[in-house]
Protein backbone atom coordinates (compact mmCIF):
# COMPACT_ATOMS: atom_id res chain seq x y z
CA UNK A 1 0.00 0.00 0.00
CA UNK A 2 1.29 3.27 -0.79
CA UNK A 3 1.74 6.03 1.83
CA UNK A 4 0.92 9.66 1.23
CA UNK A 5 2.13 12.86 2.48
CA UNK A 6 -0.51 15.78 3.88
CA UNK A 7 0.12 18.44 5.76
CA UNK A 8 3.80 17.44 6.20
CA UNK A 9 3.05 14.27 8.00
CA UNK A 10 3.64 11.00 6.42
CA UNK A 11 0.54 8.18 6.75
CA UNK A 12 -1.55 5.83 5.22
CA UNK A 13 -4.21 8.53 6.01
CA UNK A 14 -7.16 9.29 3.66
CA UNK A 15 -7.05 13.71 3.65
CA UNK A 16 -8.68 14.89 6.01
CA UNK A 17 -11.39 16.60 3.67
CA UNK A 18 -12.15 12.91 2.19
CA UNK A 19 -12.13 11.35 5.77
CA UNK A 20 -15.43 9.78 6.84
CA UNK A 21 -18.02 12.19 9.13
CA UNK A 22 -18.28 9.86 12.35
CA UNK A 23 -21.03 11.39 13.52
CA UNK A 24 -23.17 10.12 16.38
CA UNK A 25 -25.83 8.06 14.84
CA UNK A 26 -23.72 7.42 11.66
CA UNK A 27 -22.47 3.74 10.96
CA UNK A 28 -19.11 2.81 12.37
CA UNK A 29 -16.15 3.24 9.21
CA UNK A 30 -15.75 -0.50 8.59
CA UNK A 31 -12.07 -1.85 8.13
CA UNK A 32 -9.52 -4.72 8.08
CA UNK A 33 -6.81 -4.97 10.48
CA UNK A 34 -4.15 -7.45 12.39
CA UNK A 35 -5.03 -7.66 15.87
CA UNK A 36 -3.37 -10.03 18.62
CA UNK A 37 -6.33 -12.61 17.86
CA UNK A 38 -5.45 -12.68 13.90
CA UNK A 39 -6.94 -10.53 11.16
CA UNK A 40 -10.17 -9.14 11.69
CA UNK A 41 -12.85 -7.21 9.47
CA UNK A 42 -14.62 -5.05 12.41
CA UNK A 43 -18.04 -4.86 11.17
CA UNK A 44 -17.59 -8.77 11.33
CA UNK A 45 -16.48 -8.70 14.64
CA UNK A 46 -18.84 -6.31 16.17
CA UNK A 47 -21.90 -9.05 14.27
CA UNK A 48 -24.96 -8.30 16.51
CA UNK A 49 -23.88 -6.92 19.67
CA UNK A 50 -23.05 -3.83 21.40
CA UNK A 51 -19.03 -3.10 21.30
CA UNK A 52 -16.57 -0.29 22.80
CA UNK A 53 -13.25 0.24 20.73
CA UNK A 54 -10.54 2.64 22.57
CA UNK A 55 -7.46 3.54 21.27
CA UNK A 56 -4.09 4.52 22.72
CA UNK A 57 -0.88 6.32 21.66
CA UNK A 58 1.73 3.98 22.01
CA UNK A 59 2.46 0.49 23.75
CA UNK A 60 4.82 0.39 26.41
CA UNK A 61 3.77 4.22 27.88
CA UNK A 62 2.58 4.52 31.64
CA UNK A 63 -1.36 5.66 31.14
CA UNK A 64 -1.95 3.41 28.44
CA UNK A 65 -0.61 0.11 30.72
CA UNK A 66 -2.65 1.10 33.34
CA UNK A 67 -6.40 1.58 31.54
CA UNK A 68 -5.79 -1.52 29.57
CA UNK A 69 -5.23 -3.62 32.86
CA UNK A 70 -8.61 -1.97 34.21
CA UNK A 71 -9.88 -2.94 30.97
CA UNK A 72 -9.36 -6.35 31.39
CA UNK A 73 -10.27 -6.42 35.14
CA UNK A 74 -13.52 -5.71 33.79
CA UNK A 75 -14.06 -7.97 31.07
CA UNK A 76 -17.28 -9.58 33.27
CA UNK A 77 -19.12 -6.34 33.43
CA UNK A 78 -18.51 -5.59 29.91
CA UNK A 79 -20.00 -9.24 28.66
CA UNK A 80 -22.90 -9.37 30.88
CA UNK A 81 -23.68 -5.87 29.10
CA UNK A 82 -23.37 -8.20 25.95
CA UNK A 83 -20.31 -5.53 25.14
CA UNK A 84 -17.31 -7.12 23.06
CA UNK A 85 -13.81 -4.75 23.76
CA UNK A 86 -11.33 -3.66 21.73
CA UNK A 87 -8.42 -2.27 21.51
CA UNK A 88 -5.68 0.00 19.04
CA UNK A 89 -2.12 0.72 20.02
CA UNK A 90 -0.04 2.15 17.40
CA UNK A 91 2.60 -0.51 17.08
CA UNK A 92 3.04 -3.87 15.72
CA UNK A 93 1.65 -7.18 16.84
CA UNK A 94 5.28 -8.24 18.18
CA UNK A 95 5.24 -4.77 20.52
CA UNK A 96 1.41 -5.76 21.49
CA UNK A 97 2.10 -9.42 22.56
CA UNK A 98 5.47 -8.40 24.69
CA UNK A 99 3.65 -5.45 26.52
CA UNK A 100 0.74 -7.50 27.08
CA UNK A 101 2.69 -9.64 29.46
CA UNK A 102 3.44 -6.09 31.55
CA UNK A 103 0.10 -4.84 31.54
CA UNK A 104 -0.80 -8.44 33.02
CA UNK A 105 1.98 -8.18 35.41
CA UNK A 106 0.92 -4.58 37.10
CA UNK A 107 -2.98 -5.12 37.15
CA UNK A 108 -2.49 -8.66 38.18
CA UNK A 109 -5.19 -9.10 35.13
CA UNK A 110 -5.42 -11.58 32.21
CA UNK A 111 -6.12 -9.27 29.28
CA UNK A 112 -8.14 -11.55 26.68
CA UNK A 113 -9.78 -8.83 24.34
CA UNK A 114 -7.76 -8.16 20.62
CA UNK A 115 -5.39 -5.00 20.74
CA UNK A 116 -5.18 -4.32 17.17
CA UNK A 117 -1.34 -3.12 15.62
CA UNK A 118 -2.02 0.20 13.87
CA UNK A 119 1.40 1.38 13.06
CA UNK A 120 0.62 2.86 10.25
CA UNK A 121 -2.12 4.64 11.89
CA UNK A 122 -4.67 3.88 9.42
CA UNK A 123 -7.34 3.24 11.64
CA UNK A 124 -5.88 6.21 13.75
CA UNK A 125 -7.04 8.14 10.71
CA UNK A 126 -10.19 6.66 9.49
CA UNK A 127 -11.57 7.41 12.99
CA UNK A 128 -9.71 11.01 13.03
CA UNK A 129 -8.01 9.62 16.59
CA UNK A 130 -5.59 12.51 16.13
CA UNK A 131 -5.59 15.82 17.49
CA UNK A 132 -3.70 18.99 15.99
CA UNK A 133 -1.25 19.13 17.88
CA UNK A 134 -0.14 15.41 17.07
CA UNK A 135 0.41 16.20 13.07
CA UNK A 136 2.91 18.77 14.04
CA UNK A 137 4.59 16.86 16.68
CA UNK A 138 5.22 13.77 14.65
CA UNK A 139 7.45 10.72 15.94
CA UNK A 140 10.52 9.47 15.04
CA UNK A 141 8.44 7.48 12.46
CA UNK A 142 7.12 11.00 11.10
CA UNK A 143 4.00 9.33 11.31
CA UNK A 144 1.24 11.15 14.44
CA UNK A 145 0.59 9.85 17.46
CA UNK A 146 -2.63 8.63 18.04
CA UNK A 147 -5.55 10.11 20.90
CA UNK A 148 -7.12 8.46 23.84
CA UNK A 149 -10.22 7.91 21.87
CA UNK A 150 -13.58 5.77 23.09
CA UNK A 151 -16.13 4.61 20.64
CA UNK A 152 -19.07 2.87 21.90
CA UNK A 153 -21.43 0.99 18.87
CA UNK A 154 -24.54 -0.37 19.02
CA UNK A 155 -25.50 -3.59 17.28
CA UNK A 156 -26.52 -1.91 14.32
CA UNK A 157 -22.81 -0.92 13.85
CA UNK A 158 -23.90 2.93 14.67
CA UNK A 159 -21.82 5.08 16.61
CA UNK A 160 -24.01 5.96 20.08
CA UNK A 161 -20.88 7.55 22.22
CA UNK A 162 -17.15 8.94 21.68
CA UNK A 163 -15.34 10.48 24.01
CA UNK A 164 -12.04 12.24 22.94
CA UNK A 165 -8.91 12.50 25.68
CA UNK A 166 -5.41 13.96 25.33
CA UNK A 167 -2.91 11.26 25.86
CA UNK A 168 -1.92 13.05 28.83
CA UNK A 169 -5.14 12.10 30.44
CA UNK A 170 -6.42 8.50 31.29
CA UNK A 171 -9.94 7.49 31.31
CA UNK A 172 -13.03 6.59 33.64
CA UNK A 173 -13.74 2.59 33.19
CA UNK A 174 -16.40 3.33 35.79
CA UNK A 175 -17.73 6.31 33.15
CA UNK A 176 -17.94 3.83 30.22
CA UNK A 177 -19.64 1.55 31.92
CA UNK A 178 -22.54 4.20 32.70
CA UNK A 179 -23.22 5.72 29.75
CA UNK A 180 -23.26 2.01 28.69
CA UNK A 181 -26.05 1.02 30.71
CA UNK A 182 -28.03 4.46 29.64
CA UNK A 183 -27.72 3.61 26.36
CA UNK A 184 -28.90 0.11 26.93
CA UNK A 185 -31.54 1.28 29.36
CA UNK A 186 -32.49 3.91 27.04
CA UNK A 187 -33.61 1.58 23.97
CA UNK A 188 -34.94 -0.36 25.84
CA UNK A 189 -37.40 1.63 28.10
CA UNK A 190 -37.76 5.16 26.06
CA UNK A 191 -36.48 6.83 28.47
CA UNK A 192 -33.40 9.68 29.12
CA UNK A 193 -31.41 9.52 32.35
CA UNK A 194 -30.24 12.99 34.40
CA UNK A 195 -27.17 14.46 35.45
CA UNK A 196 -24.97 12.24 37.27
CA UNK A 197 -27.43 8.97 36.89
CA UNK A 198 -26.50 5.52 38.12
CA UNK A 199 -28.23 2.31 37.39
CA UNK A 200 -31.54 2.15 39.62
CA UNK A 201 -31.38 6.05 39.84
CA UNK A 202 -34.64 7.36 38.88
CA UNK A 203 -35.01 8.28 34.84
CA UNK A 204 -36.34 10.91 33.25
CA UNK A 205 -39.93 10.63 30.22
CA UNK A 206 -38.95 12.08 26.95
CA UNK A 207 -40.56 15.12 26.31
CA UNK A 208 -41.61 13.48 23.30
CA UNK A 209 -44.28 11.68 25.47
CA UNK A 210 -47.08 13.32 27.14
CA UNK A 211 -47.50 13.19 30.81
CA UNK A 212 -50.56 11.20 30.48
CA UNK A 213 -49.19 8.74 27.66
CA UNK A 214 -46.62 8.46 30.61
CA UNK A 215 -48.78 7.75 33.27
CA UNK A 216 -50.26 4.83 31.29
CA UNK A 217 -46.66 2.97 30.26
CA UNK A 218 -45.25 3.97 33.56
CA UNK A 219 -47.34 3.87 37.02
CA UNK A 220 -45.21 5.80 38.63
CA UNK A 221 -44.79 8.92 36.86
CA UNK A 222 -42.99 12.61 39.43
CA UNK A 223 -43.81 16.01 37.52
CA UNK A 224 -41.22 18.58 38.29
CA UNK A 225 -42.27 21.01 35.75
CA UNK A 226 -44.14 20.44 32.59
CA UNK A 227 -41.35 19.19 30.11
CA UNK A 228 -39.21 17.69 33.37
CA UNK A 229 -40.79 14.22 34.46
CA UNK A 230 -39.51 11.60 36.17
CA UNK A 231 -39.88 7.83 37.04
CA UNK A 232 -38.31 4.71 38.41
CA UNK A 233 -35.51 3.81 37.10
CA UNK A 234 -36.36 -0.17 38.46
CA UNK A 235 -38.94 -0.15 35.83
CA UNK A 236 -39.91 -3.12 34.33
Amino acid sequence: MATSTTNGFRGYATPASSQPSIRLGSIAPNFQARTTHGDIDFHKYIEGSWAILFSHPADFTPVCTTELGAFAKLKDEFEKRGVKMIGLSANDLTSHDKWIKDINQVSQSDLQFPIIADADRKVAFLYDMVDQQDLTNIDEKGIAFTIRAVFIIDPAKKVRLTMLYPASVGRNTSEVLRVIDSLQLGDKKGVTTPIDWQVGDDVIVPPTVSTEAAKQKFTDVKEVLPYLRYTSGNIK
